[in-house]
């Protein structure tokens, strides 16, 4: 084959080699694609991973409305739940306040405090003609109240009783914790007795006889706070 006739461009594979040396094989030009597809392929592959890392930081980033709304729903229930456990009924509010009211009556049965006798439904029933004496043993309970019989005698006959004596203890042996005796069926008079003297309705004994042919005897060991 001719020059004229060989349809490729020289280049330095045409040069001749040294004598006896092999002559290389020409090679083929590569064609503009084989040249060109290797960066597009590295460009699609590269977008891909762009598309898909901008996808998965938007998810993160932008959570969907469905829980939102879900958590408003949940947050709304429970508010609702709040709001009627703390409207309390009539039924409760009065279940509250009957304890109360029992235990403030049972503070008041605990302190010891006693309602005031009615002097006049005692007298009602006393006989205000019953002999009566009053008794200062005050003297015996290690502090003296002078008086303290006339006192007592004298807030009997202001109530209407009319035969009242007041002396002076006779003995250390009589009590000197205030206290009511009566003989017989005088137990109604010895009631209004302690009523007026502010002695207590237990502090009332019956007995076989009283000195001085007295049918109730008030002793009075400490002061007294009479009925008016």
């Amino acid at each position: 084959m001719s020059k004229s006739q060989y349809s490729y461009p020289p280049d330095e594979f045409d040069v001749r080699g040294p004598e006896g040396s092999p002559v290389g094989v020409h090679r083929e030009p590569r064609s503009g694609w084989s040249s060109v597809w290797p960066f597009l392929l590295v460009a699609v592959v590269c977008g891909g991973i762009a598309v898909g890392a901008v996808t998965f930081l938007s998810d993160d980033k932008e959570p969907s409305s469905p829980p939102a709304a879900e958590q408003s729903e949940g947050g709304a229930a429970e508010g609702d739940a709040e709001g009627t456990e703390e409207a309390p009924t009539d039924e409760e509010s009065d279940a509250a306040t009957e304890p109360e009211d029992e235990a403030a009556e049972g503070e008041g049965e605990e302190s010891g405090e006693e309602e005031p006798a009615d002097v006049d439904a005692l007298f009602a029933s006393a006989d205000p003609t019953a002999p009566i004496r009053v008794v200062n043993s005050s003297a015996y309970a290690g502090e003296a109240v002078a008086g303290l019989a006339g006192k007592g005698a004298g807030a009997l006959e202001a109530q209407g009783f009319t035969d009242v004596t007041p002396a002076d203890a006779e003995s250390s042996d009589i009590t000197t914790v205030n206290t009511v005796y009566y003989v017989g069926d005088r137990a109604e008079t010895a009631a209004a007795v302690a009523g007026v003297l502010g002695i207590p309705a237990e502090n009332t004994q019956q007995v076989d006889a009283l000195a001085n042919e007295a049918e109730v005897t008030a002793v009075l060991g400490e002061d007294i706070d009479a009925a008016p």
